[in-house]
Parts: C-alpha cells; sequence; structure tokens
C-alpha cells in the first residue's frame, strides 16, 4: 500500500498509508444531470450501470501525487473529482482534489477494468472536512485541459450537482465513517465540448466562504505501444 504524503491547511504534515481506493459513479444528486453524464458515455459505447450510485473498488497502489502520469496511447482523459482521504480515528476525514484518469477506449467495454488502466492523481494539499461541512453546498470543482497547446475550461460546477460526501460514505459502508486509510473519488461533473485525451489536465476545488482553493495540475504522457 503507498504512503502518500499531504500538506493540511492550517494543521501541517501528513503521511498517509492508503490501503483502500474507491471510484463512485453516477453520483449526481439531480437524476437528469445522471443521464446526461450517462449519455455521454453511452457516445463512445459505453453501457449504462444498473444501479446509481456505484463503487469501483481499485488497486490502492494506483494513487499517485506525481505531476506526470503515464499512459498507453492517447485513450484516456482526466476529470475533476473531490477526493475523500480517511486517517485513523484520531487524524479524522480529509478533503482533496484529483482527477479519475480513465481510459475511454477500454471503457467502452469494460468500465471497472478502464479505471484500472491509468493512475489516479491526487493534489498534496487537503483540507479539515470539518472545516467545510457547514457550507459544503457553497463549494466548487473545475477542470482544464490542454491540448494542442489550448489550455481550454473543460469542466466547471458547484458540488450541488453531485451527492453530499456523508450520503455516499453512508450508501458505502451502511455507517458515517470510511474504514481509516480508504481514499474515495466521488464523482465529476458534465464535460464543456468534447470528452477526450489532454496532454495536461488542472483540477481545482474552490471554497469562496474561507477563500481558498486546493489544485492539483499533471501533464499525461503517452507510452508508445507496438501495434
Amino acid at each position: 500500500m503507498p504512503t502518500l504524503h499531504f500538506q493540511v491547511d492550517g494543521g501541517g504534515k501528513l503521511a498517509l498509508d492508503v490501503q483502500r481506493l474507491i471510484i463512485a459513479g453516477w453520483t449526481g444528486r439531480d437524476a437528469g444531470a445522471v443521464r446526461h453524464h450517462i449519455r455521454e458515455l453511452e457516445a463512445i459505447g459505453v453501457r449504462p450501470p444498473t444501479v446509481v450510485p456505484c463503487f469501483y473498488p481499485l488497486a490502492a497502489s494506483l494513487l499517485s501525487t506525481d505531476d506526470v502520469l503515464e499512459v498507453p496511447r492517447d485513450d484516456s482523459s482526466g476529470e475533476i473529482e473531490f477526493v475523500l482521504l480517511q486517517g485513523s480515528a484520531a487524524q479524522g476525514l480529509y478533503i482533496g482534489v484529483g482527477s479519475d484518469h480513465t481510459d475511454r477506449k477500454v471503457e467502452a467495454y469494460d468500465v471497472t477494468v478502464s479505471k484500472q488502466m491509468c493512475g489516479k492523481p491526487v493534489g498534496t494539499g487537503l483540507w479539515r472536512f470539518d472545516e467545510v461541512a457547514d457550507h459544503w453546498d457553497a463549494l466548487v470543482m473545475r477542470c482544464w485541459r490542454m491540448r494542442d497547446g489550448q489550455r481550454e475550461l473543460y469542466q466547471e460546477g458547484a458540488v450541488t450537482s453531485l451527492l453530499d460526501p456523508r450520503e455516499l460514505i453512508r450508501r458505502l459502508t451502511g455507517e458515517d465513517a470510511l474504514p481509516a486509510g480508504t481514499a474515495m473519488f466521488c464523482g465529476t461533473q458534465a464535460v464543456i465540448g468534447e470528452l477526450g485525451h489532454g496532454d495536461a489536465f488542472e483540477v481545482e476545488l474552490h471554497d469562496p466562504v474561507r477563500q481558498r482553493t486546493l489544485r492539483h495540475a499533471y501533464r499525461v504522457h503517452s507510452l508508445a505501444v507496438a501495434a
């Protein structure tokens, strides 16, 4: 299991042993928005889910704070997600920002395998969840994609489009807390324009109440794969 090192805003450094990585999918609060995202994926051949939300268990070793992500070919893309990270009982729950980078070609025939194909970037900055819990719905998610030298806004939306993280925790565990050492990506926003590959991605989670922002940026390096 990886040990990742973070900086907690106002709270010093945190070394977290990640034992479990979960990707929560189709987590929209609004059924219409969920159907919109499902149609985005159906357009590239992805079969719709049988139940929502759904939870994909992945290898914890996929989680990375690196600023370069190596992927096979140019068939993958990132997407903004807020990330829950559960420390020990004494440490509590943290919120971060990451990208559920996914192989879109493989996704067309197996969603779980497609998510295992790529590392999962996450930023090194964290907030304590209890510092945003009382104004959670004010937070805003954004993602920019760099392609052919052009930086464009790729996703933008309020967290109100997604299930509250406390509700996701209950749906996953049946309890009010995640097991210690768990990291969970909690859903994304609709894409602005075309879904697809980028040379780099930047993701951010902005808190307008406390006037602070979590950010992470990474470059995508496509490996040469023999035909």
